[in-house]
């Protein structure tokens, strides 16, 4: 078994400031999605700049951070937000809902189209293929943050993980680092590199990262606070999961058909 790393969830203090990984990783995260939005506004069928790519990137940010923490509250951990509200504020130590991200997000981009003239799917068209390099930064956060420990390994294999309780367990998080992220992201350079109709590149980024999600979380373990929702196996992930897939393939299906 590999030994979990002890790592300092405190990248760098400067008196009284503490700079976290974690933080590290999500402005990582926006930097790498900035200089990707900056090489697409060289094509031609994209009208874009990159000024409104700085722009859409502070928008998109804000619903990241706050829907990502509201949504982790409210799908994960709401008996702890009612004993102590102020957590909610406590982002450094962790806590941070995809889902929850994906709808602060959601609205972030429809104001932003309302100041810039474009369409909600125009804009979530040509910034979807960027959200894997900051979901894939985020999960390499949550290692670095001892969190998403993994199921333990029915056979132990080379790469397996004792995160301090001396059992072999998956490496959840790097593996929604290298699904979520890295595979998501060729998938849709890939799928973007060509024009689409409108749609379909948010669809497709929808329907993958919900498969991705649901079958990575057979490998993590479900959350403490919440444990299994039904059937003995299926997680709050998996079930926040399901909607993203079946909207995926619908919303697939409408962009095709009215291209056609």
């Amino acid at each position: 078994m590999i030994a979990y790393p002890q790592i300092d969830p405190v990248a760098l203090s400067l008196g009284p400031l503490k700079v976290h990984w974690y933080g590290l990783m999500y402005l990582a995260g926006f930097l790498g999605a900035w200089f990707y939005g900056v090489q697409r506004c060289k094509r031609a069928d994209l009208d874009w700049t990159p000024k409104q790519v700085e722009d859409v990137i502070f928008y998109g940010a804000l619903g990241v951070i706050l829907g990502g923490r509201i949504g982790y509250t409210l799908f994960y951990n709401l008996s702890a937000f009612v004993e102590h509200p102020l957590t909610i504020f406590y982002i450094w130590q962790g806590g941070m809902s995809f889902h929850g991200g994906m709808l602060g997000v959601f609205v972030s981009l429809y104001w932003f189209g309302r100041k810039n003239n474009k369409t909600f799917f125009e804009v979530s068209d040509f910034i979807a293929p960027w959200v894997p390099i900051g979901l894939g930064a985020g999960r390499i956060g949550n290692f670095i943050n001892h969190e998403l420990w993994g199921r333990p390994m029915h056979t132990v294999m080379p790469w397996a993980f004792d995160y301090g309780d001396h059992i072999a367990r998956h490496p959840s998080s790097l593996y929604q680092a290298l699904t979520e992220g890295l595979l998501l992201f060729i998938i849709l350079w890939w799928y973007s590199s060509k024009p689409r109709p409108r749609m379909a590149v948010s669809a497709v980024f929808m329907f993958c990262y919900g498969c991705f999600r649901f079958t990575t979380e057979f490998f993590r373990a479900p959350d403490p606070q919440l444990g299994f929702i039904a059937f003995h196996w299926l997680t709050m992930g998996q079930l926040l999961s399901l909607p993203m897939i079946l909207f995926g393939l619908g919303l697939y299906y409408i962009a095709i058909k009215k291209s056609a």
